[in-house]
């Protein structure tokens, strides 16, 4: 392929290993088996050979004759019959090919713990129930999938060898099947999507999901940019997961077409409609982050460059607020993309070197996340951290993990970048910080949540001997025992004080407060209750900080359909007016 040039040094060219030599002609294993044989081993082999006639007269010879064996001449003959047999049976071993069976490499706590967070997905299915009731949100759906789509494709490698990808795929395509059922998804238009399935108020009835007698609403939405936005995204990071399945992927890219069109009326930057409906749990804030978002996304996933225009528009950054530094800049969420979306576009500068007339933006989308990551780490003042070391993101309001599992994928990622564009680490203020810094921020706050804290506690189910018993999750919570209850019956399980019966494996919980103090507490769902939103941003961290044979980021799979083109030059500067 040709050189391309990168910015920070080097090319991008894939280096191909080449196979092992002695793999030649079908054999794995080569030996010249010439090289072992003996004068003694050919006697041997001319003993078996001796034509039929030669045998009949040498034994025809032996019954006219009758001889004393010699005692010694027996002996040193056996010795010789003996090593010649021995000498045989080792180059017999030599020349036989040998599978070596090596003991499956010992795995970390980030890897184990992966393996238990995508346990929890499977929990959630039929559809994807949200958290521990049964209500289907798309907006956090949407946004765990394009997250868990996002670590796929950065960390397939270590996904493998932790032996989790294809499970990780099964439940994005489980995912992604589910939001495409949320629209008309093999129409060239539409004007409504699936806000939720189910109602809010099935808090007051605790019962499992396979007992659900009630009615439960399909509530339409016909004005909500910010979720078709988000939807757009998680199709389009999907088709790229799946683009081995051409004609599921090409599903994929539709849908995400349509919904992006949706979302913007097609105008984009111009767009003037309302904010998404109100939701009691999900209910965006804005939607210019998630246009800038999807569209880098879209840009992704098909190559097509309108959608990068679109996001590299000064005044589409100036609406998404991408340059100002409120209390939640940084935080990326189901309801804030801007530092994920930023990084993201960071990604087509640093790695394909993108110029006029995108070069600009690009620039200062990379300055505001390296901004960002800077303000993640200890001697950063922009963040507050509890007494355990926990950063609060979201500023001591409840369930913490969430925001921090997100920003510890982020920073965790921005390393790998560095480390990807051999760049040793950045400025950040007055201080120069190694690229392992912001790695190591990361590992601190992930371990925190496995149970290196005041409480000595994982905040993950199931991980380590200490977790939370309690977990607000109405399956969990009801013994298997159980056929079908009333609403009114169930409760009684909502308020037991017994632990759960069933453990709801891999489930991060909401977390604790800013004293680092936890209540487990099955009817206070701040504290306990799990999402997948949440699950979906500790997948990433773990995955993106498992050893994973120190295998690093996949830099070509995320532009697969970005074609390689010429930039166009910038216009030349104006005549000077007045001057000869």
């Amino acid at each position: 392929m040709s050189e391309r040039s990168n910015l920070w040094g080097g090319t991008f060219d894939i280096t191909l290993e080449m196979e092992d030599q002695s793999i030649e002609s079908g054999h794995r294993h080569y030996y010249d088996r010439s090289a072992y044989q003996s004068p003694l081993e050919d006697e041997v082999k001319q003993g078996w050979l001796l034509r039929p006639a030669m045998d009949m007269e040498m034994k025809r010879k032996k019954k006219k004759r009758c001889f004393n064996i010699n005692p010694t001449v027996l002996i040193r003959t056996l010795v010789v019959v003996a090593v010649l047999a021995g000498f045989v049976a080792l180059v017999a071993f030599l020349a036989t090919p040998r599978h070596h069976h090596r003991p499956p490499p010992v795995q970390d706590n980030y890897t184990i713990a992966l393996q238990r967070a995508l346990m929890f997905f499977n929990a959630q299915r039929c559809g994807y129930y949200d958290g521990g009731d049964a209500v289907k949100y798309s907006f956090p759906a949407s946004f765990a999938m394009t997250m868990l789509s996002w670590s796929v494709l950065e960390y397939s490698a270590k996904y493998e060898t932790a032996g989790e990808l294809n499970h990780v795929k099964d439940i994005i395509r489980w995912g992604t099947d589910y939001l495409l059922k949320t629209f008309n998804s093999s129409a060239d238009t539409i004007d409504k999507i699936v806000l939720q399935v189910g109602k809010n108020s099935s808090e007051n009835c605790w019962i499992r999901p396979e007992s659900i007698n009630y009615p439960r609403p399909v509530i339409p939405c016909s004005t909500c940019p910010a979720l078709a936005a988000e939807m757009a995204a998680a199709l389009a990071a999907a088709s790229i997961v799946f683009k081995d399945d051409h004609k599921y992927s090409k599903k994929l890219v539709h849908g995400a077409d349509i919904l992006f069109k949706f979302a913007t009326k097609g105008e984009g930057e111009r767009y003037a409609g309302g904010s998404d409906p109100p939701s009691n749990f999900y209910n965006s804030s804005g939607f210019w982050d998630e246009f800038v978002w999807g569209g880098a996304w879209m840009y992704c996933a098909t190559g097509n460059s309108s959608y990068i225009d679109l996001v590299t528009s000064p005044g589409l950054a100036k609406h998404a607020e991408a340059f100002w530094g409120g209390p939640d800049h940084g935080v990326h969420g189901w309801d804030n993309k801007h530092a994920g979306a930023q990084l993201l576009m960071s990604r087509l500068r640093m790695f394909l070197d993108f110029g006029y007339p995108y070069e600009e933006m690009l620039k200062n989308f990379h300055e505001q996340i390296s901004e960002i990551i800077c303000s993640y780490l200890p001697g950063s003042h922009n963040f507050k951290r509890t007494n355990g070391g926990l950063i609060e993101l979201n500023h001591g309001k409840p369930k913490p993990l969430q925001y921090v599992t997100n920003a510890a994928f982020l920073a965790t990622l921005y390393a790998d970048y560095l480390e990807a564009t051999l760049t040793p680490g950045w400025q950040c203020g007055a201080k120069f910080y190694p690229k392992d810094a912001f790695r190591d921020f990361a590992k601190t706050q992930i371990d925190y949540i496995l149970g290196r804290n005041l409480r000595h506690m994982s905040y993950v189910v199931g991980f380590s001997d200490h977790f939370p018993q309690y977990v607000h999750h109405k399956g969990a919570s009801i013994p298997g025992y159980i056929k079908h209850q009333s609403c009114q019956e169930g409760l009684r399980w909502k308020e037991s004080k017994k632990p759960n019966p069933n453990t709801i494996v891999g489930a991060m919980v909401g977390g604790p407060d800013k004293h680092d103090g936890f209540q487990d507490n099955r009817s206070n769902y701040n504290f306990t209750e799990p999402t997948i939103a949440g699950n979906a941003g500790l997948v990433a961290a773990l995955v993106a900080l498992s050893d994973g044979s120190k295998t690093g980021i996949d830099k070509n799979t995320m532009f697969y359909a970005i074609p390689p083109f010429s930039m166009p030059r910038p216009p030349p500067p104006r005549p000077l007016v007045g001057k000869p």
